[in-house]
C-alpha cells in the first residue's frame, strides 16, 4: 500500500509540473489528461494565438512540433521513473531537470484543423542515458495530424 501511495503522489506531482509550473505549457494551454502506463495523453484547445495559416485557421507547425516535443519529454520522464522505483519521491522528481531533447523528427500528415487536439506518447526504450519515444497528435475528430519520434537525455 505505501508503494501505491508513493506512485499516486509522484503522478500528482508530475501532473502539477507539466500543467501548471512550466510557463510554455500554459501558453499552449496543455492539460495532462492521463499518465497511465507510461503513455501520457496531453490535450489543448484551438486558440487564435496558435494559428499559423490565418487563411485556413490551422495550427502553426511550431505549435505542433512543440506539443510533440513536450509529449516526448514527458514520456521519457515516465519511462525513467520505472528505473527509479527504489528512490525517494523528491529524488525522482529532481531527475526532471536532466530531461532534454537530443533529437526529434516530426512528420506533418494533415493541416492542424480542429476544436481541440490530443497528443499521446509511447515509450520505445529507456536506457541509462537516453530514452526513445514515439508521439502522435490527433484532432477532436480522431484524425492523425502529425507523428514524431524523439531521443531524450535521462541521465
Amino acid at each position: 500500500m505505501p508503494q501505491k501511495k508513493s506512485e499516486e503522489r509522484l503522478l500528482a506531482a508530475i501532473h502539477e509540473i507539466f500543467s501548471h509550473k512550466i510557463p510554455f505549457n500554459r501558453v499552449l494551454g496543455l492539460e495532462v489528461v492521463s499518465l497511465a502506463n507510461e503513455a501520457p495523453v496531453l490535450r489543448f484547445m484551438m486558440q487564435p494565438e496558435l494559428v499559423g495559416n490565418f487563411l485556413r485557421g490551422t495550427l502553426h507547425g511550431g505549435v505542433i512540433s512543440s506539443v510533440i516535443d513536450v509529449t516526448g519529454g514527458l514520456t521519457a520522464f515516465l519511462g525513467l521513473q520505472r528505473k527509479l522505483h527504489d528512490v525517494s519521491l523528491e529524488e525522482r522528481l529532481q531527475r526532471f531537470e536532466r530531461i532534454g531533447t537530443i533529437d526529434m523528427r516530426v512528420d506533418y500528415l494533415r493541416p492542424g484543423m480542429g476544436e481541440w487536439f490530443e497528443a499521446r506518447g509511447y515509450l520505445l526504450r529507456t536506457g541509462n542515458k537516453v530514452a526513445v519515444t514515439r508521439m502522435e497528435l490527433n484532432n477532436n475528430k480522431g484524425e492523425l495530424i502529425a507523428i514524431g519520434t524523439g531521443a531524450y537525455t535521462v541521465a
